[in-house]
């Protein structure tokens, strides 16, 4: 029995040894490569968040990390899709992306995924198991793409003009109805604006089962009827008329800190406090979610199969795991995003997030269809 033991713990410290070896040679390898990360570049907090990240990744490993600012992560997954169509399989323009829902599920379907690679990640050690890491929008993450911050649709208002905010949907169209023009949401498909429309339905529907299928096999004209009845009233007394939408939740931001909208949208309940010590935001604005809860998600990161510097970029994503960086994201005051990582990982305020109660996301084939639809009837 010792000599079995004793042969187990060998096994195990040389394993551990090997692995050891293996990312020290990743390490090696990705010094002075250039990692192109594909990344939503429409918020200010964030770019200052990743010019950080590419300082430090620059002193400590060799490996310039350069933000490619996108509006749309779709608009990379069509490039990818373009690569792959033509024949292009390494040195490819892509070397990260930050992803989730309908864009994981279209590049895994159509093998533009480098991987699986996560476990290969020592920071992989540090993540919390219990949030639901292993999958995204229903969809398995096999592997192909590592944990990096908690979502959740919720909404800013402030206490000094609104005290008491609309705590459902149906709610928030009698309150706009009350005070035309002071109601809006962004214009799908930018995401903030495809996940108000999809917390609408699952409210609308009462949470219909049938939205953990894929739109296809649904009646989806029928279950979304109500939607589109609900978005013919609202649009009547929104902002403009319903005729123009806020590009995305920065500018909600903005329109609301001016006064020219009650209610603001955004995927990450802590972005109250970063855009407060941004002068973005007046102190008596707060985060809130409706009583059903909130629309969470968990929003990662990945390698496309052809990446020119598949070492940098798992270099620059095992850094973005990593303790410092994320406590540094999770402080209320630099961005805020909730942290995967097991709370003891954490110092500073990225120890405080409290997240609200969560409402699963439907399957991701409702982001195209719920857009779709949304273009052919409002787009114009």
């Amino acid at each position: 029995m010792k000599r079995l033991l004793g042969l187990l713990i060998s096994i195990a410290v040389s394993f551990q040894a090997s692995a050891q070896d293996d990312w020290q040679s990743v390490v090696e390898k990705a010094q002075g490569q250039t990692v192109y990360f594909h990344a939503w570049g429409g918020s200010q907090t964030i770019n200052e968040y990743l010019r950080w990240a590419g300082n430090e990744l620059s002193k400590e490993y060799g490996v310039t990390l350069k933000h490619v600012k996108v509006t749309d992560i779709a608009e990379t997954t069509t490039r990818l899709i373009a690569e792959k169509a033509a024949g292009k399989n390494s040195g490819g323009s892509v070397d990260m992306v930050w992803i989730n829902g309908e864009n994981f599920k279209s590049m895994k379907s159509n093998q533009l995924l480098h991987g699986p690679f996560v476990n290969q990640l020592p920071s992989w050690q540090l993540v919390d198991k219990s949030l639901p890491v292993d999958s995204d929008f229903s969809v398995p993450t096999e592997g192909l793409e590592a944990p990096w911050g908690v979502g959740q649709l919720v909404f800013i208002h402030d206490e000094s003009t609104l005290n008491n905010p609309p705590a459902s949907f149906a709610e928030l169209l009698s309150y706009a109805q009350a005070y035309p023009n002071r109601i809006s949401y962004p214009k799908p498909p930018q995401f903030h604006g495809t996940s108000f429309l999809k917390a609408l339905l699952i409210e609308l529907t009462d949470n219909d089962p049938a939205l953990q299928k894929p739109s296809e096999e649904v009646n989806f004209d029928e279950l979304t009827q109500p939607l589109w009845q609900y978005l013919d009233s609202l649009h009547k007394v929104a902002w403009r008329q319903g005729k123009q939408f806020p590009a995305d939740s920065s500018e909600m931001t903005q329109l609301l800190d001016d006064g020219q909208l009650d209610l603001a949208i955004t995927f990450n309940p802590n972005s109250v406090f970063s855009d407060q010590a941004n002068g973005n935001l007046a102190e008596s604005t707060k985060a809130y979610a409706m009583e059903a809860g909130a629309l969470s998600n968990i929003h990662f990161l990945a390698i496309p199969w052809n990446a020119s510097g598949k070492e940098g970029a798992l270099v620059a994503i095992n850094f973005l795991l990593g303790a410092e960086a994320q406590s540094r994201k999770g402080d209320l005051e630099i961005w805020g995003d909730p942290s995967v990582l097991q709370n003891q990982h954490l110092v500073g305020t990225a120890k405080k997030t409290k997240l609200f109660s969560s409402i699963a996301e439907p399957h991701p084939s409702w982001q195209t269809s719920l857009e779709a639809e949304w273009q052919k009837r409002y787009g114009n």
